[in-house]
């Protein structure tokens, strides 16, 4: 146990500051502290040493240097059961600091605004801070080191029960998070540096991600599998992970995975658009000229697999969409959550009645910049830009002796943008700009083309078909012939792309080709 008799105290944010200073003081604690928070302190009638009082050195440079100095970071770094060091430190009238309270320049809230400059965010990266956290954290056995406000309640009750004093384990803790603390800061620091730099290859040689435990979640995928959610330091854009809950039973691991799948599905659409999401893939997706409708349409594509599903919406939800979801509920359509940019009251009061139901709201759905994907593997991950690719007709190459009419075209950019939110191999069918079957997940694409086609039942004739990638066989392109499938949209690149044609004109279907993939593992 090592009793606090001095401390510096040298924060940005001030949240509780007074209740952790005041605790010391009223254990006789001496307390050094600089610029706005010795101010801030004084102004509260508590005692404090300026470090420029202490050091001999006044404050310079714009404030850089406050705390770079022999005084303060040999008071942090001497060990107390070391002579030699202690010879050293009264050689010099260095006395030992027990304790630092100290947190950051808000770089990332700093970089985060729209308009920050490169100097301006070169300011706010905080120099003596870490330096003085690092030094008290190396030394933990002697100095006890807080870098977050929601440290300071268990640390004045373990000053009231040990009679000022703290344990070499509560020391150990405190130091741990105080090096993640740093690491972060860094690490903030070089990601931002690197996104300025247009020199730079957006693949680094080094990759270092940064994330905040947000909860420990019930369990993962199965209740058997511990699990936590993790998330950025600050909000991306609309995202899931971001999301505001208005209602409903906290999010499970596999909530958030199909509430982000069915979020990035409805804003990759201008038009009021629904995606029903199961197991991470649309089970019905349709755009309308109404968020009603739109929801309406997507329900019809597989009414079965939408029980125990996640609804994701592009507009905000009024009144009618949110009694055309109720009505669907009340139906025998079980929703687990809704996700969307807002809610009217009356809507929200109206979803929320389901009392363990997530209600959530994202905001305007805003371009944001592309996020790098990222995918975890044993050992190892991998990086990718994200399938932003946007199919126009002029670049549809027809490649059947029918080209498609102007309907089907629209049908089919549609049903192309829908399948690359579909694990591959997929097939997706629509019609107009609603889906009518989906075959997801498939190790064979002509077993997505059954698939796909059985779900659809009657409603397969007349329709479009979206194929992610090239048929490498005709038998998939003969199924859809003899379903009644009007017009097929897919890469091509096959070696068989010829014989896959020609059954395509057998049928007097239309083919065009995309020259691009939209696989999805």
């Amino acid at each position: 146990m090592k009793k606090i008799q001095r401390a510096l105290i040298s924060v940005y944010d001030k949240t509780d500051l007074l209740e952790i200073a005041t605790a010391l003081t009223e254990r006789g604690v001496e307390i050094l502290s600089t610029g706005g928070t010795a101010q801030h302190l004084r102004n509260a009638g508590i005692d404090i040493v300026d470090v420029s009082d202490y050091t001999g050195f006044p404050e310079m440079l714009d404030g850089r240097v406050k705390t770079l100095h022999p005084k303060i970071h040999g008071g942090l770094l001497a060990e107390r059961d070391n002579a030699e060091h202690n010879a050293q430190t009264d050689a010099h009238g260095i006395n030992p600091i027990d304790m630092v309270i100290c947190n950051l320049y808000p770089f990332e809230a700093t970089v985060a605004k729209p308009d920050v400059t490169l100097p301006e965010a070169i300011e706010n990266i905080d120099i003596g801070g870490p330096t003085m956290i690092r030094a008290a954290s190396k030394n933990y056995r002697h100095v006890a080191v807080l870098t977050d406000p929601s440290q300071y309640p268990q640390i004045i009750a373990d000053l009231d029960v040990n009679d000022g004093c703290l344990s070499e384990e509560r020391r150990f803790e405190l130091a741990k998070a105080a090096f993640a603390h740093t690491a972060q800061y860094d690490t903030a620091i070089a990601a931002y540096l690197i996104e300025n730099d247009s020199e730079t290859d957006s693949f680094q040689e080094t990759l270092t991600l940064r994330f905040k435990k947000a909860r420990t979640l019930r369990y993962g995928e199965n209740p058997h599998q511990r699990a936590a959610f993790y998330r950025t330091e600050t909000r991306p854009g609309p995202a899931a992970a971001w999301a505001n809950q208005h209602s409903g039973q906290p999010l499970s691991f596999n909530n958030l995975l199909d509430l982000e799948a069915a979020l990035e599905i409805v804003k990759d659409f201008s038009t009021p658009a629904c995606a029903i999401i199961k197991h991470n893939n649309p089970c019905g997706l349709a755009t309308a000229d109404t968020l009603q409708d739109a929801f309406t349409k997507a329900l019809e594509c597989d009414r079965t697999s939408a029980f125990g599903s996640i609804i994701g919406l592009n507009r905000k939800v009024t009144i009618q969409t949110a009694n055309t979801i109720r009505e669907a509920a009340n139906d025998g359509v079980k929703i687990d959550a809704i996700i969307a940019p807002s809610y009217t009251d009356k809507a929200l009061r109206a979803l929320s009645r389901v009392k363990r139901r997530p209600i959530l709201e994202v905001g305007a759905l805003s371009a944001a910049e592309p996020v790098l994907q990222i995918r975890n593997i044993t050992g190892g991950v991998l990086v990718q830009e994200p399938d932003v690719h946007e199919m126009e007709a002029e670049a549809l190459q027809v490649a059947t002796k029918r080209p498609p009419t102007d309907e089907e075209i629209r049908s089919l950019l549609f049903a192309w943008k829908a399948c690359k939110h579909v694990k591959s191999n997929c097939i997706l069918l629509a019609r107009g700009t609603q889906s009518v079957g989906i075959g997801a997940g498939q190790m064979s694409r002509v077993d997505a083309a059954i698939i796909a086609i059985r779900k659809a039942g009657e409603k397969a004739k007349g329709t479009v078909l979206a194929s992610d990638a090239y048929f490498p066989f005709p038998d998939g392109v003969e199924i859809a012939g003899e379903a009644g499938i009007t017009a097929i949209i897919q890469p091509g690149g096959s070696v068989n792309d010829e014989p896959v044609i020609e059954t395509a004109d057998a049928y007097g279907m239309a083919m065009v080709l995309t020259g691009v993939r939209h696989f999805r593992h």
